[in-house]
């Protein structure tokens, strides 16, 4: 790949570039010396510091409990196992997810029962929601997706309404706002994730959060026994997972968690000079906002390509950027059609909301290392991909 650069004297030379990733986590000096230093400690794991990083990101939220572990899907699978979800019940949840923490409703044998999203936020729409809650229904999860604010107030009042747990999926979104709040603040439980290519990013590792005392100690319990309770009668009450949390993990989280504003900031930046490039384009537009998301930090930056683009146009843009040394990717393949799902009776058709925005959605690179060329090539390199594979300039 190579960018165009303007001599003093009027002429161009090109600046070769390497590689731009998708993702590119913000690691500084605060990072490496918080490693650093508990490389020197007695402790790498089962010490104090995952301890600090659970009360440091419950206040970040203000919420009363988080409990540190290994993944969102594990955060999600303990979150299930504190609520009592278990084999022959039912669980509703989106099929439109880039990150799959869905496949937690399976692993503690419960059915995942899919409903259609929300044609411009990607978000479960309640209206389907509600037709899908029978007798069997357990709980409700609800996700932010791609950073996107889910419409909280109208999934609680459903959630309410049948007496079931609402669960939020914030793994692809700390720092958004719904109506003024942070999310992870609307669930009985929340669960985020610090995976690459999140904001936060610590390797691996996830928080589940709840104000529920009865919730978090049925999480800590699940999650793995503390060594003060090796000898304990306690170690009866449940066959834990052992999913906890290195204190190196936390170690960076916390770092990062401290940083975490001036990460988003940047990757604001980011998302501003893809929005200018983006004006140019005539058939794709920047990602939408609703007007009840008061604060969105994009997990990466999703546009949507026009109506007469399909999935392998998409797909073709896709190698097309990758030729050019720009990674970019599909943001989901349907959950409802990935094999295990399919397995359980889903069909293609069965969500048409979310197959037809699925296939049209192209994740470009996101991230604080991206400069104002970059993004310029990247949208430029879109363009003339989708001119060479004929797709019009229709949008929505």
């Amino acid at each position: 790949m190579a960018l165009a650069e303007d001599h003093d004297d009027g002429t161009e030379a090109i600046e070769a570039v390497s590689f731009i990733p998708l993702s590119d986590p913000d690691i500084t000096s605060a990072e490496l010396s918080a490693v650093e230093a508990l490389l020197c400690s007695p402790r790498v794991s089962n010490g104090p510091i995952t301890d600090v990083f659970e009360k440091a990101f419950a206040a970040y939220l203000g919420r009363k409990y988080a409990v540190a572990v290994p993944s969102g899907t594990i955060g999600l699978l303990l979150a299930l196992k504190a609520l009592g979800v278990g084999p022959g019940q039912e669980v509703i949840a989106s099929p439109y997810s880039f990150r799959e923490t869905v496949h937690a409703i399976s692993l503690v044998g419960a059915r995942a029962v899919f409903a259609d999203v929300d044609y411009w936020s990607g978000a479960l729409a309640p209206a389907k929601v509600e037709e899908r809650v029978t007798a069997n229904t357990r709980a409700i999860i609800g996700g932010n997706p791609n950073g996107h604010p889910a419409p909280w107030s109208e999934l609680r009042a459903i959630a309410q309404h049948h007496q079931l747990p609402l669960l939020e999926d914030s793994t692809e979104a700390i720092g958004s706002r719904y109506k003024g709040e942070l999310v992870g603040r609307f669930g009985d439980i929340a669960v985020f994730d610090f995976a690459q290519p999140l904001a936060l990013t610590c390797g691996e590792g996830g928080m589940v959060v709840t104000d529920d005392i009865d919730l978090a100690v049925g999480l800590r319990r699940h999650r793995a026994h503390r060594l003060d309770e090796r000898s304990s009668v306690v170690i009866s009450s449940a066959a834990p997972h052992q999913a906890g949390m290195s204190d190196l993990t936390a170690a960076l989280g916390l770092a990062q968690l401290r940083r975490l504003e001036e990460i988003l900031e940047r990757r604001r930046l980011a998302e501003q000079l893809y929005n200018a490039h983006m004006q140019s384009f005539e058939g794709i537009k920047p990602p939408y906002v609703a007007p009840d998301a008061t604060g969105v930090n994009w997990f990466l930056y999703l546009v949507h390509l026009g109506t007469r683009f399909t999935r392998s146009s998409r797909d073709a843009i896709v190698d097309d950027l990758r030729i050019e040394q720009v990674e970019a990717a599909a943001y989901c393949h349907p959950l409802h059609l990935q094999r295990h799902y399919f397995d359980l009776g889903y069909r293609h058709g069965d969500f048409q909301v979310t197959e037809k925005i699925a296939d049209r959605a192209l994740a470009l690179p996101f991230h604080t290392h991206l400069t104002s060329d970059h993004i310029e090539f990247i949208v430029e390199t879109v363009k003339d991909a989708s001119i060479n594979i004929g797709a019009g300039a229709a949008i929505y």
